[in-house]
């Protein structure tokens, strides 16, 4: 009786095995089904095009300081060219959109205007005050932006999946005001690198471009504050 109880308790702890194994395995396909939604491919143009304005960031900056203004001025239009294609090429081919781009672009353009208005301010050519306020200004809303990653993070939120780059849970749309203050601050970057090159270094117009500058940072800043039109979260599939 003994044998058979313990042949009974066997084929009921394997059975008991076989139904967790069963159902371990279901689970991880339901949820590897549902991650797909959210998984996209970040190898695109327009990513390639952002990554390598990214990254000519640091160079910029080192010509500034180092008063290159010449070769600078030609690195930050050839850096302007990449941003237009980019967007040009997202566009035209729905294949060649990601979610990782929407964070990326504009991500490259705040680390290219911060780089070259960090490095004027240290030439001197941009006063200390407005250059305070578009990296505060910036700070702040790369803070937003990791929240609200965090938030529409699916369980479990890890470290590693936080910073998984084709899991896409969040989409960014850039206001309007947005746009016209990066275009006032890329010109602002233009002229101040433009003026050492051709002698009109401290010109009136310059000033009056700072306090425009100045102006729309504030106002654009205040605008991703206080409307929920430049996010959208990302909804998964639950059938």
């Amino acid at each position: 009786r003994t044998r058979e109880s313990l042949e009974k308790t066997g084929r009921s702890l394997r059975a008991t095995r076989e139904k967790v194994t069963e159902n371990v395995e279901q689970t991880k396909r339901i949820v590897t089904e549902r991650m797909g939604h959210l998984r996209e491919n970040i190898m695109t143009i327009p990513n390639a095009l952002s990554l390598a304005r990214l990254c000519s960031s640091p160079v910029l900056g080192y010509l500034v300081v180092t008063e290159g203004y010449t070769s600078a001025l030609i690195l930050f239009a050839a850096a302007g060219v990449t941003d237009v294609l980019d967007g040009w090429v997202a566009r035209s081919f729905p294949s060649q959109q990601s979610m990782l781009g929407t964070v990326v672009d504009p991500l490259a353009d705040k680390c290219l205007v911060a780089t070259l208005f960090l490095s004027l301010t240290v030439a001197g050519l941009i006063p200390v005050p407005l250059t305070a306020l578009i990296v505060f200004r910036d700070i702040t809303l790369v803070g937003c932006a990791g929240y609200l990653r965090f938030a529409s993070l699916p369980a479990p939120k890890t470290f590693l999946r936080f910073f998984d780059v084709t899991l896409a849970t969040v989409k960014f749309s850039p206001t309007s005001i947005s746009k016209a203050n990066t275009a006032v601050q890329l010109g602002l970057v233009a002229a101040t690198l433009a003026a050492p090159v051709f002698g009109f270094v401290d010109h009136s117009a310059l000033h009056a471009f700072w306090y425009l500058t100045a102006s729309t940072t504030l106002l654009s800043g205040l605008t991703y504050l206080f409307t929920k039109d430049a996010y959208q979260f990302i909804r998964r599939d639950k059938s």
